[in-house]
């Protein structure tokens, strides 16, 4: 995962089964949770004081705490998924056709698998995108 996540540009790659970023004393600006398991009580001391914890899967409470903390905190969590765009996805496409944007394929399932399909998606393991195949010829 961490040559992976090189490997797309990061300049700075931490591996949450060997260390814990909220208590190796460094700040950051943006802390991105993609499945959901950072909470702002782990996270609020290795936000810079205006950082912002930016949460792609939240649950209610999450949200309401988003909310209460950014209204009266110097610090902020952005909570919710991205608006998609036709014109977002066009423009996906332009840069896949130019070889610009490589997406991830870490599964591919048949559709009558989607159930275990989405079991590990459940997992909060993969990298990068799960694919559900409708078609079975490839």
């Amino acid at each position: 995962m961490v040559s992976w996540c090189a490997a797309c540009g990061a300049d700075h790659v931490i591996d949450y089964t060997q260390e814990d970023f909220a208590k190796n004393g460094k700040t950051y600006d943006v802390i991105i949770d993609t499945v959901g398991v950072a909470t702002y009580s782990h996270c609020k001391q290795a936000l810079t004081p205006t950082g912002c914890l930016l949460l792609v899967a939240a649950d209610l409470p999450a949200m309401l705490q988003a909310l209460w903390i950014s209204i009266f905190g110097s610090q902020k969590i952005i909570v919710g998924t991205a608006i998609g765009k036709a014109e977002d996805l066009q423009f996906l496409a332009k840069l896949a056709e130019a070889g610009l944007y490589k997406p991830t394929i870490d599964q591919r399932y048949p559709f009558d698998q989607m159930a275990k399909a989405h079991r590990y998606v459940d997992t909060g393991r993969k990298v990068g995108n799960v694919v559900v195949v409708l078609d079975h010829e490839e």
